[in-house]
């Protein structure tokens, strides 16, 4: 699976929320977007990563992004992981991971030694154009969000 490099136009979608209200990039032009695909609502990892988020929300709003989380989730699966832990952002589904892939957020990874295909926890930076500033793969759960904050200077 090709990776995308920052520089790169942001693959255009169009995917439900855990309302099943649409949600399209396209709508988001003219402010940054954070876009985190992650492998599971409501795992510890997951769990984490999207607290993370919740908890520097604030700050990445003021500087002008919109934080959005992708998995293959259903939509009654994501509202569910929203409710529990107060999320204050759309999740949305990609069930078929046709969005993952055009990320590059689906593929080949190592899980516990075992080569497996699944979701390669991923993260991108959008600006206000549809332009990829940043891209990062395979990122920790733990500690990744502050790693975003330091790089956008938030």
């Amino acid at each position: 699976m090709a990776r995308l490099e920052p520089g790169a136009l942001a693959p255009s979608f169009a995917l439900v929320d855990q309302d099943e209200k649409p949600v399209r990039l396209a709508d988001l032009r003219g402010s940054g977007v954070i876009l985190f695909f992650y492998p599971a609502a409501m795992t510890p990892g997951c769990t984490t990563e999207a607290c993370d988020f919740r908890d520097s929300l604030a700050p990445l709003q003021a500087a002008g992004y919109t934080v959005l989380g992708i998995s293959r989730d259903t939509p009654a699966k994501l509202r569910e992981f929203r409710e529990r832990d107060h999320l204050p952002y759309d999740l949305l589904s990609d069930p078929d991971h046709a969005v993952h892939e055009e990320y590059g957020a689906w593929g080949e990874k190592s899980n516990y030694g075992k080569i497996v295909e699944g979701v390669i926890r991923s993260t991108f930076v959008i600006d206000g154009e549809g332009v990829l500033t940043h891209a990062l793969y395979n990122v920790k759960a733990t500690g990744h969000v502050a790693r975003i904050r330091g790089i956008l200077g938030v």
